[in-house]
């Protein structure tokens, strides 16, 4: 395979999982800003911050508002991280490794563009926030589903899925970071009915909230909801989970092109890191902490694997 087919199909899959994850940051957002009482533009702070956009935002807005907050992040093509940009550099890999995809996979990439098009041509007004933002999730589920559907699982398929699970983890570890950090810094609401409800939502925002209902019968805690989302190998958005998939398929292409990298060692690292603690471990360390050591590990992992196209020829 040449780098720049693996180079087209890491960045497309990166890009849809970015987008449908910014999408559910903005979810994480509103939900959040629903269990609030007097909440402000500058809740909106936090979001931002998460995304990784903040200082952008400022260049391009005086004054930070929630409205224009929202539509920063889902359709101003200032921002290569917004929805729209995202779709947008999904589908412009996709037709680069066209001939590298089943034509259901492209044509679901297609289809998404053109609808996200229409539905982000204006300002979305508020009253049509869920449904816009169930169309991003709905689109982008069509994607995977199709490329799952008909792909054959070889190095194509193992590039894509490096991609999906590296902008996965990174989203879920933000998500974590924008409630436990920055959305509720008083020490004295950690524990109420308040921090609660918040951590609710954020299960919620990442649709884990029946799931954790069956491991957990319901007893919603910080702690708990926090090891559901980084160390439970079986739900699909933890950090744990996606690096299971990221060296899993890593090692697939070390054995079919008979050599190791960076990246196998960076990857196998951040997952031993995981399994070698447990939640309590991470609570006393600093959920924050934790989640800013793991990030590091992660935005390294995706350099490594920039780096890495060369090889695989």
């Amino acid at each position: 395979m040449l780098g720049r087919t693996a180079n087209g199909l890491y960045w497309m899959f990166r890009y849809i999982e970015r987008g449908e994850n910014i999408a559910r940051l903005i979810d994480a957002g509103l939900r959040m800003a629903l269990t609030r009482s007097g909440s402000s533009d500058e809740d909106w702070d936090g979001v931002l911050q998460s995304a990784g956009v903040r200082e952008d935002f400022d260049e391009v807005h005086g004054k930070l508002t929630g409205a224009d907050a929202i539509d920063y992040l889902l359709r101003d093509p200032a921002n290569p991280s917004s929805v729209m940009s995202c779709i947008e550099s999904a589908r412009n890999n996709a037709r680069m490794v066209r001939t590298a995809l089943t034509r259901e996979t492209w044509e679901a990439t297609n289809e998404c563009w053109i609808e996200l098009k229409l539905a982000l041509s204006k300002r979305v007004k508020p009253a049509d926030m869920p449904e816009v933002i169930g169309t991003i999730k709905r689109c982008t589920a069509l994607i995977r589903g199709a490329f799952h559907g008909t792909m054959l699982r070889d190095d194509i398929y193992n590039f894509s899925r490096i991609g999906t699970f590296i902008e996965r983890a990174d989203n879920t570890a933000r998500i974590l970071d924008v409630k436990y950090y920055v959305l509720l810094p008083a020490i004295a609401k950690v524990g109420s009915s308040l921090d609660n409800m918040q951590w609710e939502s954020i299960l919620r925002s990442v649709s884990a909230h029946r799931s954790y209902s069956w491991v957990y019968d319901g007893d919603y805690s910080a702690t708990n909801i926090s090891d559901f989302l980084i160390l439970n190998d079986r739900m699909p958005r933890s950090l744990a989970y996606s690096y299971d998939k990221i060296v899993s398929n890593l090692g697939y292409l070390a054995k079919l092109y008979g050599d190791n990298h960076a990246a196998h060692e960076t990857a196998s690292a951040t997952l031993m890191l995981l399994r070698s603690r447990n939640i309590d471990d991470i609570m006393e360390q600093g959920l924050h902490e934790f989640i800013e050591e793991f990030i590091v590990h992660n935005n390294r992992l995706g350099e490594e694997i920039s780096e890495g196209y060369r090889f695989y020829r």
